[in-house]
């Protein structure tokens, strides 16, 4: 079972980073992840004093920071201009991860308007293949996350939600800069559900499991533990039987609702 410390929160872009780690320090609480696209945290506001003395912080109060793009950037995007942008984007992030001593970047595959996906997921390959290899370069890491279905009738779809999509990606990417952020409750919304995830994915490239609560073959939510059927005693030993070792990242309601959660979580047996 998840040990208190292997439990993270996903601070988003509720607090400013440095307020983050003041706040998780105050907690306890040793892994956070932060967007840096927004405010005083957008990674444009980031310079080398600033950054040391994010780094610092961290050290002393033995806190391992993340990053996670937003999922509205699609990295499938292949029209002219907007294109350069996303890698532009995903690079700038890079660079961030770099000054701030951040582990890993959560990245995406981006989204699809359901007749040219052919062309998105390429397009979206190769971005990230270009991302990986940039990051290789600066001694950074991106996880690649299985995002959510949307209702058959939208007419758009995220990419890499379902286990054969995020495959199609990690398998074409050999990078040691490259690896996986599996997140259980989409997983849950999709037939092959958490146990088809589990015993297909290869664990070993999976650095977080990020959870929160939802129904089974529902919609997208982020719920508090206990609020939907999600079984994490389930998910817990599961991952255990089969030996996984990264960290946690619980992603739901405010701050507190995810302190709580950690210490249920702790807590199962």
């Amino acid at each position: 079972m998840p040990h208190t410390h292997r439990i993270g929160i996903d601070i988003g872009r509720k607090l400013r980073l440095e307020d983050a780690i003041a706040w998780a320090a105050a907690n306890d609480v040793r892994i956070i992840d932060v967007q840096l696209d927004t405010g005083d945290n957008a990674f444009t506001k980031f310079d080398t004093p600033r950054a040391h003395a994010i780094r610092t912080a961290c050290d002393k109060h033995g806190i391992q920071l993340g990053l996670h793009t937003l999922s509205a950037v699609n990295v499938a995007e292949y029209a002219p201009l907007i294109g350069e942008a996303v890698d532009a984007y995903l690079k700038a992030y890079v660079d961030a991860a770099a000054l701030l001593g951040a582990g890993w970047i959560v990245v995406h595959a981006g989204f699809h308007f359901t007749d040219d996906i052919s062309l998105r997921m390429q397009t979206g390959l190769e971005r990230l293949q270009r991302t990986a290899a940039y990051a290789e370069i600066k001694g950074a890491r991106v996880l690649l996350e299985n995002l959510n279905k949307e209702p058959a009738d939208a007419e758009v779809h995220y990419l890499a939600h379902t286990v054969e999509e995020w495959r199609w990606y990690y398998e074409k990417i050999d990078s040691p800069a490259f690896g996986l952020s599996f997140t259980a409750n989409h997983a849950h919304l999709v037939p092959e559900g958490v146990e088809g995830f589990i015993r297909d994915i290869p664990l070993h490239r999976v650095a977080e499991v990020r959870l929160a609560d939802c129904f089974r073959n529902g919609k997208e939510e982020h719920l508090a533990p206990g609020k939907g059927d999600f079984d994490f005693p389930g998910l817990f030993a599961a991952l255990d039987t089969k030996g996984y070792q990264g960290h946690y990242t619980n992603a739901f309601g405010s701050l507190d609702d995810m302190l709580r959660g950690r210490d249920l979580f702790a807590g199962m047996a």
